[in-house]
């Protein structure tokens, strides 16, 4: 397995990122125990998870099943480095949802519990909050560190502004501040190009790459279309949308003699500001697919040609738009 620091920070990370969001709803239990145990026989540390997956409100499902996982013992715990979220409703109260203090307070001790754990190494807040000032969430989120209920604060889904603002008020603070991003970012979808990759790499923040093969667009659909495949209703609109490209991407993935979701991995490997991409598997043979992606090496000539079939924003904000 190979390795990175999250970030800035002196953290190792593995450079696959397990996504735990299937346990559950996709995923029995049993099965997610062997996934996440296969997970640390091949050295991946790092599993990414958040207090409202499993979908059943309240509850926090995978959240437990987790953390029933990490009461077996034999070290699991200690070989992770645990990731989850914070921000969305939890409760059917006025307060149950967002990044005011009496929130985050709530949901990191809902989740410890459900976790069974004493830490979460990254908490992350789900989504931007913009009716809490900064200061109440930093504040919020030394208190936890102080405390030893979580060692690092990242972000998901925010702006570039957001994560300049964010981290530049917490300077003021001598925080830490964000270490990390997690964004939305694969080949057919290149907005963060813009702004939130250059803020990244300004502010030492490192990027984790959720949906990174498009919710299998880029994982070969229209291979697994013409093999009789059903296909949801959304996926048949993305591929018909987007068939096109993807005859021309899963020709050059043929011609390479790699299959489509190890090129996707591996083109967002490729770039030094990510970490980590998320794979969320829902099978341990689909986990075990990945790691393929890791021993690809996409020349310029590949890459060059994977942007002109999923061409980005034009590169970094303003130059991609202006003189």
């Amino acid at each position: 397995m190979q390795y990175t620091q999250l970030g800035r920070t002196g953290l190792s990370v593995s450079r696959l990122c397990l996504g735990t969001m299937n346990f559950g709803p996709q995923t029995t239990e049993p099965d997610s125990y062997a996934i996440m145990d296969k997970a640390l026989e091949l050295g991946i540390n790092f599993f990414d998870t958040a207090d409202v997956y499993g979908w059943k409100f309240g509850e926090g499902i995978t959240e437990q099943i987790i953390g029933r996982w990490f009461a077996q013992g034999g070290g699991r715990r200690e070989k992770v480095v645990l990731a989850t979220k914070v921000y969305n409703k939890m409760v059917e109260w006025p307060n149950g949802r967002g990044l005011s203090a009496l929130h985050i307070k709530q949901s990191v001790e809902s989740s410890l519990r459900r976790l069974k754990t004493d830490t979460i190494d990254l908490y992350q807040m789900h989504h931007i909050d913009r009716a809490t000032p900064w200061e109440e969430i930093w504040q919020a989120m030394e208190q936890l560190v102080q405390q030893g209920k979580i060692l690092y604060v990242g972000s998901s889904n925010f702006a570039g502004w957001h994560i300049t603002q964010a981290n530049y008020i917490a300077k003021q603070r001598s925080f830490l501040g964000l270490v990390s991003e997690q964004s939305l970012y694969n080949l057919n979808a290149r907005t963060i190009e813009l702004e939130v990759i250059p803020a990244c790499q300004a502010l030492g923040l490192g990027l984790i790459p959720w949906s990174p093969l498009a919710g299998g667009l880029l994982g070969g659909a229209l291979q697994k279309a013409s093999a009789g495949r059903r296909a949801s209703e959304q996926m048949q609109k993305a591929i018909d949308k987007n068939r096109s490209k993807l005859e021309k991407y899963e020709d050059l993935c043929k011609t390479l003699g790699e299959g489509p979701a190890d090129v996707g991995l591996a083109w967002l490997l490729n770039n030094p500001v990510v970490t980590a991409p998320i794979i969320g598997p829902r099978t341990i043979e689909q986990f075990t697919g990945s790691l393929r992606a890791l021993e690809i090496k996409l020349s310029a000539e590949t890459l060059k040609q994977l942007d002109e079939i999923w061409p980005g924003p034009g590169g970094a904000a303003p130059e991609a738009y202006a003189w």
